[in-house]
């Protein structure tokens, strides 16, 4: 079914601030995957997806709280679609991605969420103005893609000798779709606060991930310091911080530009664990980033053209 937004939504504005915020989110959830590794070892999937958003909403609530608490900026008003963007771009992912990374080593997992581009793009070709699709757009969005392939390399996809692997690369993928279809929901709201917009979909996935977990896991085991260390890093960081910015993004520079996080988000867990954890420096890895940087670039050469035309 094809869909038409508002016409009085605004176009997409990709400005300087655009890519700094791009980039800033590429960095931060490129070692996310590491992180919730860790936090298996001392909790299970679901109360690590709980924890994990009740700190986020917790701290992004307060922040709002200061900037006077509006939601919606005019006379319109869309609930359901922001209940179901709480659920999409929270809940259901966080949820899946703790659970699939039991079974699915955390290169496939990074590999999955490069999906999110190649699903936003035709999403937002029927549902988003200004955001048509293009061959060059997507010859851009497929060299990336394939330049992530390149990066992660063959031991993304070799088994862990789990059963439910299977079921775990399916549960990354399923995440993806998820945030795919959430980016361009929210590109769809009518006018809002995004640090509004960040913390009612936070608490509507936190109040639906608790139910959860203690509905499948049952009473939450105590991670110890070093636990809620992991836990509270996951909230604040990649969480609500990211979060906000991940609005932001979308609500100014559309779906499309804020997919182009994907690309980045297995290179830099490559290199963070160069230079971090002394891992070494494959020969495929200057390959990928040129693949990854050309196919940004040809997706987003308006973009650039306009950017650095001004300069």
């Amino acid at each position: 079914m094809t869909a038409t937004a508002p016409t009085s939504q605004p176009l997409p504005e990709i400005t300087g601030a655009s890519w700094v915020m791009v980039a800033t989110l590429g960095l931060v959830w490129g070692g996310t995957f590491l992180v919730t590794e860790l936090a298996l070892e001392v909790m299970t999937p679901f109360w690590i997806a709980s924890a994990r958003i009740g700190f986020a909403a917790a701290l992004t609530l307060v922040v709002w709280a200061m900037r006077g608490r509006k939601l919606f900026l005019d006379e319109r008003r869309d609930w359901p679609n922001l209940v179901l963007i709480g659920l999409l771009s929270t809940a259901v992912p966080f949820m899946l991605l703790a659970w699939g990374q039991q079974y699915v080593t955390a290169g496939f997992a990074g590999v999955s969420m490069a999906a999110v581009a190649l699903i936003v793009l035709p999403l937002a070709h029927f549902m988003v103005p200004g955001e048509r699709m293009s061959l060059r757009r997507l010859a851009g969005f497929v060299i990336g893609f394939v330049g992530v392939l390149v990066l992660i390399g063959p031991d993304a996809f070799r088994s862990t000798g789990a059963e439910g692997e299977i079921w775990g690369r399916l549960a990354c993928l399923g995440a993806a779709s998820c945030y795919a279809m959430s980016s361009v929901l929210m590109r769809r709201l009518p006018a809002i606060d995004p640090v509004g917009l960040s913390g009612i979909t936070l608490l509507i996935g936190a109040v639906f991930v608790l139910a959860m977990a203690v509905t499948v896991e049952g009473a939450p085991a105590n991670p110890g310091l070093y636990g809620m260390g992991l836990l509270a890093f996951l909230g604040l960081i990649p969480t609500a911080a990211a979060n906000m910015l991940r609005v932001s993004v979308i609500r100014t520079a559309g779906p499309v530009f804020m997919s182009l996080t994907n690309y980045q988000v297995p290179m830099w867990s490559v290199l963070l664990g160069v230079l971090l954890l002394g891992e070494p420096l494959r020969a495929g890895l200057l390959l990928a980033m040129g693949l990854i940087l050309c196919g940004v670039a040809l997706s987003q050469y308006g973009a650039l053209k306009r950017l650095f035309g001004r300069g």
